[in-house]
């Protein structure tokens, strides 16, 4: 299906041959008159059909924009694990236009597609957001709230797809085919404007908002949700004034049978006698019709000019993903706000809005009076050009935050720092006769050291054994530990005498672009932080160590 056909909607150029290959059409629906918007050619319906596209795709990329964060710190996937899951749904979400226009054509029409579906769109939100809930169940049930949720909303937005914007051009007459061609304009600019403003919302919502003692992915993915119910609700108000063409047969399934055809026809009639045709399409003229083959021809043609896409979708789409997963390394705080991960993606439908009035109305016209033929393809070719430049800027930077990134510990190994928290400095001891001069340095009182130290393991966890000398006293304990993490040995005052106590560290103290930190509690009484107004925290007495908490950078 043709998402921007100018066509009236009772014209197809694909006519059937025999009613065993396409069935019979039904009439046309009857022309009744719409109303228009104050005395225009615009009929009023399309008011509701721009509406119900601007909050659809508030729903869609805005649920989507927290989604990489949300499978990596809400569920605890790697970052590998988040990525493929993310492209994974995405790449569901435009295999079901698919479905969705055979529904629609063959059976539905457009109108109750976009009905039907867009309740199980509305099913997949509240799913999904239930699997954002803490409360609810522990990881597992979170997984499979997510990915039926997930499901759902592909199987929704992908299958109304192709039908709104196609379902809004058939509201116009055909001599009023300059008002559809504006109304399409207005209908991108809407997909754009909903999804500048969602992926700079729902970040917020879900890192300036605290639930449940962390960030807010329940909220991140409601309000996508309640979009969705909005945008349900609006196009159902239409639907009395709506012009609503019956289902005219499924235009793939022509097009294919015809290729089919023409192949399996040249394959039968090989021999050197039967003189060869013009094009491999031709095979096809004895069961179609000249016009369907034409059109095939032209089809195949135009998808040349798709061989690059995939390549360059496959890239794009990584600012959701890999490009997300970039930001959590790097400092969003541009001085008068903090830019979040995820709401880097608000980039692309800003410049989106920006740069298509300023090529249309000045770049591309200074181009043409230089007398400079810019043709389309040669447009393609330029973008093609600069978003391999992009692309090449992004490795840079990924590579100069990988050089800058700490070391990790490898197989049989940890890093370790001391925190003393003694009133006089401590000199520690690695005892064993591979690690014994690595803490051989005394540490000053409420010091720690300046770098982690890197130990050696002879097995995968293995007992450490140290030797802490403080004033006249030598103490000697023992900690396990195991292979590849981070830990910290935390001094502590017992009396006229010290102890210790090993704590694990987390491995990446940024995410989320932010900063984490934790407390030691080094009072007898139990105390409670308030970080920021809208976050606090408890921490037992007696050298308690809370948990790592998420922070803004700065004071």
């Amino acid at each position: 299906m043709n998402l921007f056909q100018k066509n009236e909607f009772k014209e197809t150029p694909f006519l059937p041959v025999s009613p065993e290959e396409v069935p019979p059409r039904p009439p046309s629906f009857p022309k009744k008159p719409s109303p228009k918007i104050c005395g225009s050619n615009y009929p009023l319906s399309i008011v509701f059909i721009v509406v119900n596209e601007f909050c659809e795709r508030f729903s869609y990329y805005g649920m989507k924009a927290v989604l990489t964060l949300y499978f990596l710190y809400f569920l605890h996937w790697s970052e590998d694990t988040s990525t493929s899951v993310y492209h994974a749904f995405s790449s569901l979400c435009y295999f079901t236009p698919i479905l969705g226009a055979a529904i629609a054509d063959s059976w539905l029409g457009k109108f109750k597609t976009i009905i039907y579906l867009s309740l199980v769109y509305v099913l997949g939100h509240v799913i999904k957001s239930m699997g954002a809930l803490p409360i609810l169940g522990g990881q597992m049930l979170h997984t499979v709230l997510s990915m039926v949720g997930l499901s759902l909303i592909a199987l929704g937005t992908g299958g109304i797809k192709p039908c709104v914007a196609a379902f809004g051009g058939d509201q116009f007459e055909e001599k009023h085919a300059e008002e559809r061609t504006r109304y399409f304009s207005v209908f991108y600019l809407s997909i754009n404007a909903g999804s500048l403003i969602s992926t700079f919302v729902t970040p917020m919502l879900r890192g300036d908002v605290q639930c449940f003692g962390k960030d807010c992915y329940a909220l991140a993915f409601g309000v996508p949700g309640l979009l969705m119910v909005i945008a349900l609700v609006v196009f159902a108000m239409g639907s009395k004034i709506y012009r609503k063409p019956p289902p005219e047969g499924n235009i793939v399934t022509q097009v294919v049978k015809c290729i089919w055809f023409a192949i399996s026809n040249r394959f039968k009639n090989r021999s050197a006698d039967i003189p060869k045709r013009e094009h491999w399409l031709d095979w096809a003229a004895e069961k179609y019709p000249r016009q369907l083959i034409m059109d095939v021809k032209a089809l195949t043609r135009v998808l040349f000019l798709y061989i690059p896409l995939p390549m360059f979708w496959a890239l794009l789409d990584q600012q959701g993903s890999r490009w997300t997963l970039q930001a959590t390394r790097m400092n969003g705080n541009l001085g008068f706000f903090v830019l979040q991960p995820d709401q880097m993606q608000v980039l692309n439908p800003f410049l989106v809005l920006i740069f298509i009035p300023l090529f249309d109305l000045v770049i591309y016209r200074l181009v043409s009076k230089c007398g400079i033929n810019f043709t389309s393809l040669r447009k393609m070719a330029v973008g093609m050009i600069l978003a391999c430049l992009a692309f090449a800027v992004a490795a840079t930077v990924e590579i100069k935050i990988n050089e800058m990134a700490p070391p990790q510990p490898d197989s049989q190994e940890i890093f370790l720092q001391v925190l003393n928290l003694a009133d006089n400095e401590v000199e520690v001891t690695v005892l064993g006769d591979e690690n014994n001069s690595l803490l051989a340095e005394s540490i000053k009182s409420f010091q720690k050291m300046p770098h982690y130290s890197r130990l050696h393991l002879k097995t995968k966890s293995q007992n450490f054994h140290f030797q802490l000398k403080y004033h006249n006293l030598s103490v000697y304990t023992e900690h396990s530990v195991e292979e590849k993490k981070w830990y910290t040995l935390i001094i502590r005052e017992d009396g006229k005498s010290i102890s210790s106590m090993m704590v694990k560290d987390e491995e990446n103290k940024t995410t989320n672009g932010m900063t984490t930190m934790r407390f030691v509690n080094t009072l007898h009484e139990e105390i409670n932080i308030s970080l920021g107004t809208d976050s606090s925290l408890h921490v037992e007495e007696d050298y308690s160590v809370s948990a790592y908490r998420s922070v803004r950078r700065g004071e």
